[in-house]
């Protein structure tokens, strides 16, 4: 009698798992970090986000460098990012506002746009 639920390695989960499924995410050889970035994003997309990732061609993504670029660039137009990343670099306290919750503000700021470019130390 079969088991229902077998036990899968993390590398079974990358392969096709039905006819006519095609893998955009090719796994070189190389950095271990990056291969596991390039495995598990498209676990952490849903909706327009995943259907952008499968509608790629099979293989086209190679690197995290690459996946990254044409996920901003589909996702987050310059104009978008700009405008972004000049509410972060003229951030102000509000009126009234805690110096905590200021800081929860603009924190939230700064994970609206994870590629804004600005330096740590600024």
């Amino acid at each position: 009698m079969g088991d229902k639920n077998p036990i899968r390695t993390f590398g079974e989960y990358s392969k096709p798992s039905y006819d006519g499924y095609r893998n955009t995410v090719e796994l070189l050889v190389g950095n271990n970090k990056e291969r596991t970035y390039l495995r598990l994003f498209q676990f952490s997309l849903r909706d327009q986000a995943s259907n952008w990732l499968e509608r790629l061609p099979a293989g086209s993504i190679t690197t995290w460098e690459d996946l990254t670029t044409r996920f901003f660039a589909q996702f987050f137009s310059p104009g978008r990012t700009a405008k972004l990343r000049n509410d972060i670099l003229m951030f102000q306290q509000h009126h009234r506002e805690s110096l905590s919750e200021a800081w929860t503000h603009f924190k939230d700021l700064l994970q609206k746009v994870p590629h804004h470019g600005i330096d740590l130390w600024l």
